[in-house]
């Protein structure tokens, strides 16, 4: 039997355990990886701002990807390197973002705001009348997190860092589609990080300084990085290779409910009433406009 490289057993190792489980299994697996991923990040925010985190992040998955995607220039055409400059910039912006809004607000509220990004995409896909009225559920539950009166865990500024977490989510979705139709594999991807990496490393380090050079502080930093990039990235591709990519997005929409739960399990983040139906309203709303989509 012909031995695999060594830069391919964790591909195929993957491969090898995801086969056991069923696709519908593997994208929650997948979701509830990145948001415990999310979970030990917000715990690092104790002794690192989270710029840098998020540079701890990147580069624990750039690093990683790239040991196994191994990326290469040569060859690549202009366009090629605009689009991967693109993914890189709204993947960067997206952490950077997001996890300014984690060190504000519970992380189920985070993650339910920027679910906006993928919501809308899904909206704007569809050309049924019937997605308005996912749209305005989804804008009702965004409305019901709103801190009208004065909250202590709620912040316009925090909602604010999410919502812009969220658009930059859409342009993320819009720029992997675009690097999955130029790069093999996980090479566009795997550009991608090495670009977020370089757009996050100049505010990551400055304000990190030589708290990113303790050891326990690294190794939960390439946790972080294994929870929240690889390890997600590499069920969902073996996921959308056995099943529908509209039941992908389905199971996709349970993020903001895996999100309050694990904040709720490792965070001990306890969510009122009024918080818990804004997020249903916000699963329901992605749910039905990605069956329309």
């Amino acid at each position: 039997m012909t031995p695999i490289p060594f830069r391919h057993r964790p591909v195929a190792l993957a491969r090898a355990a995801a086969g056991a489980v069923p696709p519908s299994g593997l994208v929650l697996l997948a979701v509830l990886s990145v948001q415990v991923g999310a979970g030990l990040a917000k715990n690092l925010f104790a002794t690192l701002p989270p710029s840098a985190v998020v540079f701890l992040r990147i580069a624990a998955g750039a690093i990683i990807i790239g040991l196994v995607a191994r990326p290469r220039l040569r060859g690549l055409t202009r366009h090629d390197l605009l689009v991967s400059a693109g993914f890189g910039l709204t993947l960067g912006l997206m952490n950077l973002f997001f996890y300014e809004s984690l060190a504000r607000m519970p992380i189920g509220i985070c993650v339910t705001i920027e679910f906006i990004g993928p919501l809308g995409v899904a909206v704007a896909a569809s050309r049924r009348r019937v997605d308005l009225l996912w749209a305005v559920l989804a804008a009702a539950g965004i409305l019901l997190l709103a801190p009208w009166g004065g909250s202590d865990r709620l912040s316009w500024v925090g909602m604010g860092f999410a919502a812009l977490a969220g658009l930059c989510w859409a342009g993320y979705i819009v720029m992997s589609a675009a690097a999955g139709s130029r790069f093999p594999g996980a090479a566009g991807l795997s550009l991608a990080m090495i670009v977020a990496m370089a757009l996050v490393a100049p505010l990551g380090v400055a304000s990190g300084g030589a708290g990113l050079l303790d050891p326990q502080t690294l190794l939960i930093g390439v946790g972080v990085g294994l929870l929240s990039s690889v390890i997600p990235y590499s069920l969902e591709l073996e996921a959308l290779r056995r099943m529908p990519k509209r039941v992908f997005g389905i199971l996709m929409s349970l993020e903001p409910a895996a999100a309050a739960l694990v904040g709720l399990i490792i965070l001990g983040e306890l969510l009122n009433a009024r918080e818990w139906a804004a997020i249903c309203c916000v699963v329901v709303a992605s749910v039905g406009a990605t069956r329309s989509s």
